[in-house]
C-alpha cells in the first residue's frame, strides 16, 4: 500500500486548504483513513479520521467547526478540507490507513502512512 498525501502550501491565517490523499491497492472501502500531524519538536497529533464504509466521520477539538474529512472510495482518495486556518495549524500533514475500517485518533492503530505535505500558516 502506498499513499501519496498532497495539498500543502503556505496559506494565511484565515485562508483555506484542500489536502488529498490517494491510496494505492484494491478494497480501499475496507479501510479507515485519518489525517495526523506533527510540528517540530512535538509528537504526531490526531486531526480527523474517516470510517471505511459507512463513513463515519471523526475530528479533533481543536479542529471541529474548521476542518471536514470526506472520502470518494471510487477514487481510493481521502481529502481534509481546513477552513479558517491559523498560524497553530501549522505542521506536516500525514494521512494513515487503518487495517480494521474504523476511524480512530491513535496513531498505533495504524499500518500505513504516506510521506507527509507541508502546511504553513502564517499570520
Amino acid at each position: 500500500v502506498q499513499l501519496q498525501a498532497s495539498g500543502g502550501g503556505l496559506v494565511q491565517a484565515g485562508g483555506s486548504l484542500r489536502l488529498s490523499c490517494a491510496a494505492s491497492g484494491s478494497r480501499f472501502s475496507r479501510y479507515g483513513m485519518g489525517w495526523f500531524r506533527q510540528s517540530p519538536g512535538k509528537e504526531r497529533e490526531f486531526v480527523a479520521a474517516i470510517s471505511g464504509r459507512v463513513f463515519a466521520t471523526y475530528l479533533a477539538d481543536s479542529v471541529k467547526g474548521r476542518f471536514t474529512i470526506s472520502r470518494d472510495n471510487a477514487k481510493n482518495t481521502v481529502h481534509l478540507q481546513m477552513n479558517s486556518l491559523k498560524p497553530e495549524d501549522t505542521a506536516v500533514y500525514y494521512c494513515g490507513q487503518r487495517n480494521d475500517g474504523l476511524a480512530g485518533e491513535s496513531p498505533d492503530l495504524y499500518q500505513y502512512w504516506g510521506q507527509g505535505t507541508l502546511v504553513t500558516v502564517s499570520s
